[in-house]
Order: C-alpha cells, then structure tokens, then sequence
C-alpha cells in the first residue's frame, strides 16, 4: 500500500475519467455548493474522480465523508486582519500549505481544481497556478472573499451566486444546491412534509429557523409569541439548531399549542415544504434555497459582519418575495404587528411565492458541472 503523506492522500493510479479537486470548506455555506457541485460533474461523467480538499478544523471532516467523497486536509492559513506575531509568521506558513496542495494535485494527478472559497482555497489556487491546472471557481456570497479574489486572476471560469457580485470574469449561475432542494414542487409535498414532521396538514404554518447552529435571539423572540401564535390558531415548527434547546422555568422543553421543536431537520426540503412562511437567517445558501423552492420568507439577517446578509437577501426583498427586519427588531411586537397577519393571508403568501420562484435558479450545479468539463477539455 503507497505510503501516506501529510495531506491524508495516497498517490493514485490514473483511471478513464476526469481528477477533479474540489477545494473549500470551513461551513456549510462553502461545503453545500462544493458537494452540489461533485454530484453533478459525476452525473456528467461517471467516471470522474472527486477528491474534495479542506482543513481539519472545518465542517468538511464530517460532511464530506458522509456524502461518499474523499477527504484530503492542509493547513488553515487565515490573514491576520490586525498586525501581530501570524501576521510574521504568515509567509511562511503560506509556502508550507501551497507545498501541501501541490502534493495533493499532484497525487490526485488533478485535471482540473474547483475552488468554491475558505481559508483553504488560497494555497490551492497558488499551487494549481504553479502546476498549470485549470481552475474553476464558485463565488456564494453577494461580497466575494479574499480567496476567490486571488483565484478570479488566474482563471476566467468564475461562476457566482448573486447578480450584484463584483468579481473578475464572473458569470451568473446561481447557487449550487441538493436536487431534493432546487426540484422542490411545495404544493405537491406539502401534505407528506406536514405528516412526516408532525404537524396538521391544514393549519397555517411557521416554521421558524437560525440555521444548523441555531440564534438565540430569533428563539427568544419566537418562545415570547408562543401565546399569540397559539391564540391566532398558527402551529410553529421551531428549528432552535443543535444544543439549543428552548427550555421553560423549570428547565423543560418549551411546550404550546401548536408549538413543534426540534434541535435539527435533516433535509431542509421538509420544512419548506411544510412551511406558508419561513423565519430565518438570510446566509447565501438560505436565501438561495428560498428562492428556488419558491418558499415566502421573513429574513432577519446575522447582526455581526459586514452587513453581508442583509445584502444577500436584498434581491427577493425588493422584489416582494420577502421581508427583512433588523435582528434588534425581531421583537414578539413586531412578529404580532408583521407575521400574524402575513401568515394567515393565503393571497399574499401565493404572490411572495410565485415572485421567490421567480428569481430562483435552479440549475447551477449543472453549469458549474459543464464549467468544470470545460476546464478538463480545453
């Protein structure tokens, strides 16, 4: 058996199909796209080799694997945003993880690599450059990361999320995602998703949502509206995110009428489906699922950054596909004020509905896929 290097890759023997590296990782933000975008380059060729490239501190150790695709890991190499001692120290640990990528490409004997952004796409990018592999790219965010802004100067296949976008040679292709997701008809499952969550398939429905980590401030806003929610006959799928757990005075699980709580779905086409509304956080890939299943929408963006989020959901919202409010501002006030009646307007939420549609692009893992045979055929 070949010995194993650091990156955690053995040297493989060339086969029929194309070596594609997928590099990226640290959240699901960056790993859903780079997974989306594996399956459809396999779709295209069956033969093709994925090897998917991340760090060993990232959400890609676990779902990657879990997905059926091979894991190598180099360093993480973040840039100091102040100057202190790593910020010295960063030159050198940069030439130390391009050595390590250039091993990986090397050893995978990469046609071609796809970069979707994260700390770990940097020195991918300089060693592919330095190895004369083609490179793809997979911009998320509305603001492009540093990465793929050093990766857009060495390729002209850059594929990006949003329209507003502003990246060297960038096109349009939307956001890759699961098919159970962008081939989502909510009408039809709406009934099944219902039964499988345990809801009643004929009661207004919220389903409430900060993302697999969960907000604690959207569950305190939610918990506090439990009583008017309940009074205005609305049942409430709460999603608090894992080890958030909504508790009462006593410690128990939060309990009401109509009120429904899980710490996690696995699948989030589930809960669109059942949902009349969605509240949630307004990351790229949310509000990019929302778009393409056509879900109506009540996005309160992440109040730390860059303003990203709120930028990301700006699309559907000047379109009247959803509302936005200020996270200080999603107050049990203003859910009575905004959401009660919203929820309980079947007219208003088809409209949001057919305008989210819309909007949605549901095909982009198939154009990065044919980006990315483009790559290997040039």
């Amino acid at each position: 058996m070949p010995p194993q290097d650091p990156s955690g890759t053995a040297p493989r023997p060339r086969q029929s199909g194309p070596s594609v590296v997928l590099a990226g990782g640290g959240t699901a933000g960056h790993i859903s796209p780079l997974l989306a975008i594996a399956r459809a380059v396999v779709r295209h060729s069956p033969g093709a080799r994925i090897l998917a490239v991340g760090t060993e501190s990232g959400m890609e150790t676990r779902l990657v694997p879990a997905a059926g695709f091979e894991l190598a890991t180099i360093d993480r190499v973040p840039l100091p945003r102040k100057p202190t001692l790593d910020l010295v120290r960063l030159p050198a640990r940069l030439r130390n993880a391009v050595r390590q990528a250039e091993r990986v490409l090397e050893q995978a004997h990469a046609d071609v690599l796809v970069g979707v952004g994260g700390y770990v796409c940097t020195p991918m990018y300089f060693a592919a450059r330095r190895r004369g592999t083609p490179i793809v790219i997979h911009e998320a965010n509305t603001r492009a990361g540093l990465a793929n802004r050093v990766g857009a100067l060495f390729t002209e296949r850059v594929g990006k999320a949003f329209p507003e976008t502003r990246l060297r040679h960038s096109r349009l292709v939307g956001m890759p995602m699961r098919r159970e997701v962008s081939g989502l008809r909510r009408a039809e499952a709406r009934e099944g998703a219902r039964r499988a969550l345990g809801l009643d398939a004929e009661r207004p429905t919220l389903v409430v949502t900060g993302g697999s980590s969960g907000a604690l401030s959207i569950n305190r806003a939610l918990a506090a509206s439990l009583p008017a929610l309940a009074a205005a006959g609305v049942q409430t799928l709460h999603i608090t995110g894992r080890g958030k757990a909504v508790t009462g005075e006593g410690g128990e699980p939060l309990a009401a009428d109509g009120y429904h709580q899980v710490e996690y779905v696995d699948g989030m086409e589930t809960a669109y489906a059942a949902a009349d509304l969605l509240v949630c956080r307004a990351g790229a890939g949310t509000v990019c699922e929302v778009a393409a299943a056509g879900v109506p929408a009540v996005f309160v963006p992440l109040p730390i950054g860059n303003g990203e989020q709120a930028l990301n959901a700006r699309g559907l919202v000047e379109a009247g596909a959803a509302l936005l409010v200020r996270d200080a501002d999603f107050t049990p006030g203003w859910l009575a004020r905004e959401v009660l009646p919203l929820v309980a307007d079947g007219g208003r939420l088809e409209e949001m509905s057919r305008r989210a549609e819309a909007l949605g692009i549901r095909d982009a893992d198939e154009a990065m896929a044919a980006m990315v045979m483009e790559a290997v055929n040039a």
